[in-house]
């Protein structure tokens, strides 16, 4: 391979792939009183060249070793399942290790295309294939995002345990297809052929289920379930999702029971106790369920301080409370978290205190996020400051930012009445 003169940065009169040979002594001989003009020849091969690089070679040999890796990799799922029919593999085996190939092949499934096409592979299999290949299959379907392949499959399938009813169920219920997911529940119960004893239920699926659930009736029937159990004291994913249960369903009171039977709450049901306490606009007992996070020494989060702000900014306290909580969050140095920083706002604007919302407002450093905009905009309609609101709505714009609908519904509104 021929170099040429711009590559190697020098002009064509003096560089080397193109130069004229100049003597460097002048001589009165008048044999050699003229000396014809000759081009140097171009080296033919990079090899002789003395001015090829390393660099340039290690180019070459890592685009060898690509275009080699390349041709080696083209090798298909369809590819290795005939060869393991080649090899007559076999699929009939009940104990996983037996099976790791077909394991391992399900598991590089990682689009819906090739699992379906194993899947095709082997419920053509005759006998068919162990019941532990087709849960792991239906896992792959799930974890793809193609519940309607793992339905599918799960009903072509001639057994199904326990893992295999469970998969489908957290499939649905993380999709937010609930009715499904209860649907799904309630035959694994009533079914004889599913081999399903009640008795040995784990408390990760009665809390998916009870997630799933929008119905008092449905939920307080999974709530004494869990009872005999023993779920509902002792494992708090199902504690925290009976007091969301009844929250959701506005049952505050019974949402309050399931709390105060744990045997250790943590800050998880901590939260959802807050929370419930809070959709039912008891705010008097969120603040002191705060206290009590505190005094039982469990680290508090950035849900709890929020809740907590919720709370304050109705109480008629002048913003006494609501600023005993922004030390806290000052101390636990969660201050600058957005949802934490709305609180602030919307607590201090409710309260009427408009120049410490504008200070903590300030410090906010997230300038492209709406939501304090908004919650700042909020706090000068409430309070009557609507020449301060128009003008906060033109530094909205001018930082490019949409406001909500509704606000600025309500400042034209508070313009045409002021007569601006």
């Amino acid at each position: 391979m021929g170099i040429t003169a711009p590559f190697l940065g020098v002009g064509t009169s003096s560089g080397y792939g193109s130069c004229e040979y100049r003597p460097r002594f002048s001589t009165t001989n008048q044999n050699h009183r003229s000396i014809s003009k000759f081009r140097l020849p171009l080296p033919r091969s990079s090899k002789s060249n003395p001015l090829t690089s390393n660099n340039t070679r290690k180019k070459n040999n890592t685009r060898k070793k690509r275009k080699k890796n390349e041709n080696g990799s083209r090798c298909s799922t369809s590819d290795i399942l005939r060869l393991m029919d080649g090899l007559q593999v076999p699929v009939t085996s009940t104990t996983l290790s037996d099976n790791h190939m077909y394991a391992s092949l399900i598991n590089d499934c990682s689009d819906s295309g090739a699992a379906l096409h194993l899947q095709a592979h082997l419920t053509r299999k005759s006998p068919p294939p162990p019941l532990h290949l087709l849960n792991r299959l239906l896992l792959r379907h799930v974890c793809n995002g193609r519940s309607d392949n793992a339905h599918q499959l799960f009903d072509e399938m001639p057994l199904k345990d326990f893992n295999s009813w469970a998969t489908l169920i957290v499939a649905y219920a993380q999709n937010a297809d609930y009715a499904e997911a209860l649907r799904l529940f309630l035959s694994m119960l009533h079914l004889q052929d599913c081999h399903v004893d009640i008795s040995e239920f784990p408390a990760w699926i009665m809390a998916c289920v009870l997630d799933a659930t929008m119905d008092v009736g449905l939920g307080e029937q999974l709530h004494g379930c869990c009872l005999k159990l023993g779920h509902a004291n002792r494992d708090m994913f199902v504690a925290t999702s009976l007091i969301n249960l009844y929250g959701r369903l506005r049952c505050h009171e019974a949402a309050q029971r399931a709390s105060l039977g744990l045997s250790q709450p943590n800050a998880l049901t901590w939260t959802a106790r807050m929370i419930n306490n809070s959709r039912g606009e008891r705010f008097f007992e969120v603040i002191s369920d705060f206290k009590d996070i505190g005094r039982a020494g469990i680290s508090k989060n950035t849900c709890m301080i929020s809740c907590v702000l919720r709370a304050c900014a109705r109480m008629p306290d002048s913003g006494f409370s609501g600023r005993q909580v922004h030390a806290n969050a000052i101390k636990l140095g969660v201050e600058s978290h957005s949802f934490v920083h709305c609180g602030l706002i919307d607590m201090y604007g409710r309260n009427g205190l408009l120049r410490d919302a504008k200070l903590v407002f300030q410090t906010f450093n997230d300038t492209t996020s709406t939501a304090c905009w908004n919650a700042m905009l909020t706090s000068y309609l409430r309070n009557g400051l609507h020449i301060e609101a128009l003008k906060f709505l033109y530094e909205m714009q001018a930082d490019g930012l949409q406001p909500q609908e509704y606000l600025l519904d309500q400042v034209r509104i508070a313009c045409a009445s002021n007569g601006l």
